[in-house]
């Protein structure tokens, strides 16, 4: 069915008034009492695909990718579907209206997009004010919410530390973890903040806003975690998961677009991604560890391919462009097969120690 929805009129419609409209009916749906239930009901995944993170239960593996809402709008929406969990955002210090229209196409041969869509959002103030009112009531706190940030546009280079402390001075206290994204291609310049020696001062500033902002709210100290490309060198991956180490974070969110293609400006999501991400998250998390967090994204379409990413030392994984494709049983299609992997792995565990 939402093949020949898809087919008939969103694939008609520019790409982003096509996500407005579908997320608007999300959104819509979610404020329904008893419907809203009721279609959470039809989407739930088994609690066997629960998974622990932090000390805290993550309803299921699969998460919405951030870029999806970027002003934490849809959350309850979001996970009415069955994702697990939403990172909202990218969020900056600044409300900014992103780049200029068109700025979002679909590549429907690979079954991917490609956007240079600038961070358009709402600034980290507006949108720490909507998740203070989600987490006012008890289905915003049993939420699952973690919070990605960027740079303002207008921000230089060398004061970008102070830009990304100000985000994450504000929304720390409402977040089950924090995103430094460093690698989107849309921001000019904002990728060489991945380079060691100039994402380590804004990573001390994020930890230093966000631990003095969570300590002023009385709340626990926030997961903090770094957005990476998948452009990187073997070599530059390894020396961010140095720094992650070495900084005492939490964990890394691989990977965002990719910049090699040919296909016009922005980055490119999808299939595309899928090898290099599965090679970005085996490297992580070789190099860092067992105890690491690592949120693989990049090519989600089924569940063969969650599975694939949790196979190489995923933690997590998150799908966006997948979800375009697919439709609204996206999550649950693969969180039921990755309760069912869980569920198999957990058997033979105990027929071995019998």
């Amino acid at each position: 069915m939402y093949r020949l929805l898809f087919d008939l009129v969103f694939r008609r419609l520019d790409p982003e008034q096509a996500h407005h409209i579908a997320f608007a009916l999300i959104r819509t749906v979610a404020r329904v009492p008893g419907l809203r239930q009721l279609v959470a009901a039809v989407f739930a995944v088994p609690v066997s695909g629960q998974v622990q993170v932090w000390g805290r239960t993550v309803p299921a593996a699969l998460g919405v990718a951030a870029g999806f809402d970027k002003d934490a709008r849809g959350v309850r929406g979001l996970l009415m579907l069955g994702f697990g969990y939403v990172e909202v955002g990218t969020v900056t210090a600044h409300p900014q209206p992103g780049n200029p229209r068109p700025r979002l196409w679909r590549v429907i041969d690979q079954r991917g997009l490609r956007n240079r869509m600038g961070f358009n959002n709402q600034g980290s103030a507006a949108v720490a004010a909507r998740l203070a009112r989600l987490r006012a009531t008890p289905e915003g706190r049993a939420a699952f919410v973690g919070v990605n940030i960027g740079k303002t546009k207008t921000t230089p280079l060398e004061a970008a530390a102070a830009d990304y402390a100000t985000s994450a001075g504000r929304l720390a206290p409402y977040a089950d973890y924090l995103v430094v994204n460093v690698s989107s291609p849309n921001t000019p310049g904002l990728r060489d903040l991945q380079a060691v020696d100039v994402l380590r001062p804004v990573l001390q500033a994020v930890r230093t806003a966000a631990d003095e902002s969570t300590a002023a709210a009385g709340t626990p100290p926030v997961p903090l975690l770094v957005k990476i490309a998948p452009d990187l060198a073997d070599a530059q991956i390894d020396e961010v998961a140095d720094l992650v180490g070495e900084l005492g974070l939490d964990g890394v969110v691989a990977v965002n677009t990719t910049i090699a293609h040919d296909l016009g400006e922005g980055g490119l999501s999808g299939p595309p991604l899928l090898a290099r991400g599965l090679d970005v998250v085996a490297r992580l998390r070789s190099r860092l560890g067992p105890e690491a967090v690592l949120i693989g994204v990049g090519g989600i379409t089924d569940p063969a391919d969650a599975l694939e990413y949790l196979a190489v030392g995923a933690t997590l994984v998150q799908g966006y462009t997948g979800f375009i494709y697919v439709g609204p049983g996206y999550a649950r299609r693969i969180g039921r097969q990755l309760a069912t992997d869980a569920d198999r792995r957990r058997r033979q565990g105990e027929e071995a120690a019998a």
